[in-house]
């Protein structure tokens, strides 16, 4: 009898134990983003005129495009960006969900002139970034060159598509 019930005992232990265990988690592969060339946007200085940075874009104007964005991508190179273009001035507010790597977010007005930016920020952070003021455009970059280009509210920008 006493047999018995260290077996039952044993028994009911390892069903415990296999029941506990981790499932294997499957894992979907995906191809990595790559950045595509769509066209050209420089940023000027508002006051004298002078060219601060020349960039190769990617637009995002679709509800698709504007809602993934940089999403999933590993990083791009300083000369790139992502131009949001959407069809009304409004207040408008970005977030980093899935967004691998730092950006300067660049807040633009109907007037093509930088109206706000925030700065660094951080990647897999949900928290709303505002642009604080109607825009209509956003120009998505890496991190730090807000500040490397001494961008200034009311800096203006040009862009084309190829």
């Amino acid at each position: 009898m006493k047999a018995l019930k260290i077996f039952i005992i044993l028994f009911v232990t390892g069903i415990a134990f296999n029941s506990c265990k981790e499932e294997t988690k499957n894992f979907i592969k995906t191809e990595p983003v790559a950045f595509t060339k769509e066209g050209e946007l420089t940023i000027n200085k508002q006051k004298i005129d002078t060219l601060i940075t020349q960039l190769d874009i990617e637009f995002a104007q679709t509800e698709y495009e504007t809602q993934t964005g940089l999403m999933y991508r590993k990083g791009m190179e300083d000369h790139q960006g992502m131009l949001f273009i959407f069809d009304e001035e409004r207040v408008h507010s970005f977030y980093m969900k899935n967004t691998e790597f730092p950006l300067d977010i660049i807040f633009i007005k109907a007037d093509s002139t930088i109206a706000s930016f925030q700065e660094n920020a951080q990647p897999f952070n949900e928290a709303g970034l505002s642009s604080q003021v109607p825009i209509q455009y956003v120009l998505e970059v890496n991190a730090g060159l807000a500040e490397k280009w001494l961008l200034e509210v009311g800096d203006k920008i040009e862009y084309h598509k190829n």
